[in-house]
């Protein structure tokens, strides 16, 4: 669901907004502020996985003029949903999960090209970390051509935990490897499955990889390795879609 931009400045609008069920992107907090209500802040923020930054008093007043009180957050323009919740509204609707996790994917028009090759396709969610990934912004927005208005977006604080939930739902993991033996038409995309993708430098964490069920690669011809990573998820997921057509 797109939601209107907005920056919330100053403590008590910032508490006031989370307990509303206000989607935040980012809270940025002045260098050394305190207080009991800065506490609360970092509370609310722990449980609905915000992002917090500390930055010099001359970031936020380059955002913004009015009293901030130390405290700048940015509104978010997707609804995050709770990974659970999603899985368990897509099985209720007998649908079979077919998901992307998105792993320090930092520039916003693959995240934007991703999310509209994950709707064309049949997936019905993306996942993503409160860290490390590019910010879901107008520039992301425009590039998914309305997909990330219609896509459900899971926000979560740690990948690893998103990858035990959805074992414990029945979903498979996948993710892409160089060096793996198994080609991605190998895979069987018809069970509930999540692929896990990469950024095009580091590739998808040790961690994550040695957590997941398969590893597969996508053939490539003349010596060339290299693929930007919305095309290879434009590629899986088109698979994803001939296998369960």
């Amino acid at each position: 669901m797109l939601k209107k931009s907005a920056l919330i400045t100053g403590r008590q609008p910032l508490i006031e907004a989370i307990n509303s069920g206000r989607a935040i992107d980012k809270i940025l907090f002045q260098r050394n502020v305190s207080g009991e209500s800065i506490g609360e802040i970092r509370k609310l923020a722990k449980q609905y996985n915000i992002p917090i930054q500390q930055v010099p008093p001359e970031k936020l007043f380059s955002i913004t003029k009015v009293n901030h009180q130390g405290v700048v957050a940015f509104a978010a323009l997707i609804e995050y949903l709770d990974l659970q919740q999603v899985i368990d509204h897509i099985i209720s609707n007998g649908i079979v999960p077919l998901f992307l996790m998105l792993d320090g994917i930092t520039d916003t028009r693959n995240i934007g090209a991703i999310a509209r090759s994950a709707l064309c396709c049949g997936a019905q969610a993306m996942i993503i970390p409160d860290k490390g990934i590019g910010a879901l912004n107008e520039e992301a927005i425009k590039s998914s051509a309305g997909a990330l208005e219609k896509i459900q977006v899971c926000r979560v604080h740690s990948l690893l935990k998103a990858i035990d939930t959805m074992h414990l739902n029945g979903i498979k993991v996948f993710t892409s490897e160089m060096n793996a033996n198994k080609k991605v038409f190998e895979l069987n995309l018809i069970e509930p499955c999540c692929v896990i993708m990469g950024s095009e430098d580091n590739g998808v964490q040790p961690h994550l990889r040695k957590a997941a069920d398969e590893s597969f690669t996508i053939p490539m011809k003349n010596n060339f390795d290299s693929l930007n990573v919305s095309v290879a998820a434009g590629i899986i997921l088109f698979e994803a879609l001939k296998q369960r057509s």
